[in-house]
């Protein structure tokens, strides 16, 4: 029973470890600088997810709830209650749109000189707001894409230097075995893994956002183009009224 259980140790103590421990201590430091920067990587793209998440969710939940009440004050002719009615929705893509444009022809149907001026300013203000909103929206979303695209080969570096690694066992050691090309390519391994781990992710959420953004921009398209009609049917109102 001795024998059984003294051959039974010198089997675990020559059978290699797996875990993540015995892994890294197995790599070489070229592995290791690719595993970090992998990690640094993934930590990044992890943190944009996170805030584009939360920003797309608090756009859509307080857009909702923006579009029915400034409605209703411009049916009702009341554009400064309009103004204040987007101040309150700071972190609405349709309020940010919508409170240029109003605040802009508020400013030039007050002072303009050159009749349906105000109109063409007012279209310029809701581009330039739509563009500002769009590249706030799009914030860190590139790194996605720059991250999906560069994982695998840095990855694949690491695969790389891992067979280095396992050639130069195979000349240090003298022999072909196993054992002289299995830290090699165990670590060639994780790295193509942590590289593939990193990157699917990354492309997955980047084609998330992208359709997420173009339905934003679809939205402040129309709510730009519904407003505009909105300010000709005003102007010839007042046109109307004045004559």
């Amino acid at each position: 029973m001795l024998q059984v259980w003294s051959l039974y140790l010198l089997q675990e103590a020559a059978t290699p470890k797996w875990d993540v421990i015995s892994l890294w201590g197995q790599m070489g430091w070229l592995a290791r600088c690719v595993v970090i920067a992998l990690f640094f990587m993934s930590a990044y793209s992890i943190g944009v997810m996170i805030d584009r998440l939360m920003a797309y969710s608090a756009a859509r939940k307080q857009s909702r709830a923006f579009a029915p009440a400034v409605a209703g004050a411009l049916r009702e002719g009341k554009l400064d209650e309009a103004v204040k009615i987007a101040d309150r929705y700071k972190k609405s893509h349709l309020a940010k749109v919508v409170v240029a444009g109003l605040q802009e022809f508020q400013a030039h149907q007050l002072s303009t000189e050159i009749p349906g001026e105000e109109i063409e300013a007012s279209k310029r203000a809701l581009e330039r707001a739509e563009a500002i909103v769009h590249a706030e929206l799009k914030r860190g979303v590139s790194g996605l894409a720059t991250i999906g695209s560069t994982a695998p080969f840095v990855g694949l570096f690491g695969t790389v230097a891992g067979i280095i690694n396992a050639f130069t066992g195979i000349s240090t050691e003298k022999s072909t075995g196993l054992g002289a090309v299995a830290g090699g390519i165990s670590e060639a391994l994780v790295t193509t893994a942590v590289g593939l781990f990193v990157a699917i992710p990354a492309v997955w959420m980047f084609n998330y956002f992208t359709n997420k953004i173009e339905a934003f921009d679809v939205e402040m398209a129309n709510s730009s183009s519904e407003l505009v009609d909105y300010f000709l049917k005003r102007s010839q109102r007042g046109a109307g009224a004045r004559q």
